[in-house]
């Protein structure tokens, strides 16, 4: 999935918390990560996404990826929902 398309849609959710509650809860589809985010932040995340088998996509920076969903600050993580 293109980045900027994550705009589109209607089934995200962005932030850490949002997304592992989404991931805990075998709803997510995409994950993206900031590649510049600190790593104690998204280690646990990205390893349940892969215990659960969701793409994961890594993005250049937090500004971008914020930019992407639509808000005005950087984000560490964001889901797309099943």
């Amino acid at each position: 999935m293109h980045l900027m398309e994550l705009k589109k849609q209607n089934k995200l959710k962005v932030g850490t918390k949002q997304s592992t509650r989404a991931l805990n809860e075998d709803k997510v589809a995409t994950l993206f990560v900031a590649k510049d985010s600190e790593q104690h932040v998204v280690r646990n995340i990205i390893e349940i996404a892969k215990e659960k088998n969701v793409q994961i996509v890594y993005v250049d920076s937090m500004k971008k990826l914020g930019k992407a969903c639509g808000i005005d600050v950087g984000a560490a993580t964001a889901v797309i929902l099943k």
